[in-house]
C-alpha cells in the first residue's frame, strides 16, 4: 500500500533578462514560459489524481506564482513556509557569468575557498536540517494526505541527497532538478523520508528555457 507522500515541486522559468543571480531578492517572478511550465505541473499532478490536503509554499514570487495554478486545480489554499526558501548566498544581486562575472572578482575569492560547506552561502547541512524539519511538520498537519511543496532547485535537491546517502557538496551544473520539476518522496512515521519518483512535465519547455538565478 503506497504510504503518504511529498511533491517537491520546482518553480518555473523567472524572468530575468540581466542574468542576475536573484536568490532570495524581491520582484523575480516567473516569465511566460514560466507560467506555463508552473500550468503544466499543475496538470501533471491533477492528471495523477494525487490526493493533495496541504500545499506548502516558500514565500518568494516566483514559487507563490509557481503554486497559484496547483491551488486553483486542487482547491486549496497555499501555506507559506519560511523553511522551504532559497538559501542565501554572498552573490546575491551580482552577475556570475561572462567576462565580468563575479567569480572573477577578487572581493570575491574568499567566499570560494570551502566548496564543500559551501563558503559562498547557507551550509549545506543547514539546508537539509530546515527542510527536513517543515517536511515532517507539514506532513504531520496534513494527517496522511499527500502534500504538495513549491521550492525551490538546490533545497529540493540537497533533499535528494541527503536520502540518497550521496556526499552534499557537489557539482551544481550536474544537479537533477529541472524547472518544474517534481520529485516525490514517500513518509511513513516509523520509516521516515525516501525518494519515490522524480519526472520533468514541462520536459517540452525546458531546451529554450533560461535557469540561471541561485548557486
Amino acid at each position: 500500500m503506497q504510504g503518504q507522500r511529498i511533491h517537491l515541486v520546482r518553480h518555473g522559468e523567472v524572468e530575468n533578462p540581466e542574468g542576475i543571480l536573484y536568490g532570495r531578492l524581491p520582484n523575480y517572478g516567473l516569465s511566460e514560459r514560466g507560467h506555463r511550465m508552473a500550468q503544466l505541473a499543475a496538470d501533471d499532478l491533477a492528471a495523477r489524481g494525487v490526493p493533495a490536503g496541504r500545499l506548502v509554499v516558500s514565500p518568494l514570487q516566483r514559487t507563490r506564482e509557481s503554486a497559484a495554478p496547483i491551488a486553483k486545480a486542487f482547491g486549496l489554499e497555499p501555506v507559506i513556509d519560511d523553511r522551504v526558501i532559497e538559501p542565501w548566498n554572498e552573490f546575491e544581486g551580482e552577475r556570475l557569468g561572462g567576462r565580468n562575472g563575479a567569480w572573477r572578482e577578487p572581493r570575491h575569492w574568499k567566499h570560494l575557498l570551502q566548496p564543500w560547506r559551501p563558503s559562498w552561502g547557507e551550509p549545506y547541512r543547514e539546508i537539509v536540517a530546515r527542510m527536513r524539519a517543515a517536511l515532517l511538520e507539514q506532513a504531520a498537519a496534513s494527517e496522511g494526505a499527500d502534500v504538495i511543496v513549491v521550492s525551490h532547485q538546490l533545497p529540493i535537491w540537497m533533499v535528494h541527497r541527503a536520502l540518497t546517502h550521496q556526499p552534499l557538496p557537489h557539482n551544481p551544473a550536474k544537479r537533477r532538478c529541472a524547472l518544474s520539476s517534481i520529485t516525490v518522496l514517500e513518509y511513513h512515521p516509523a520509516t521516515g523520508f525516501r525518494e519515490a519518483d522524480y519526472h520533468e512535465p514541462a520536459a517540452a519547455e525546458l531546451a529554450a528555457a533560461i535557469d540561471q538565478g541561485a548557486v
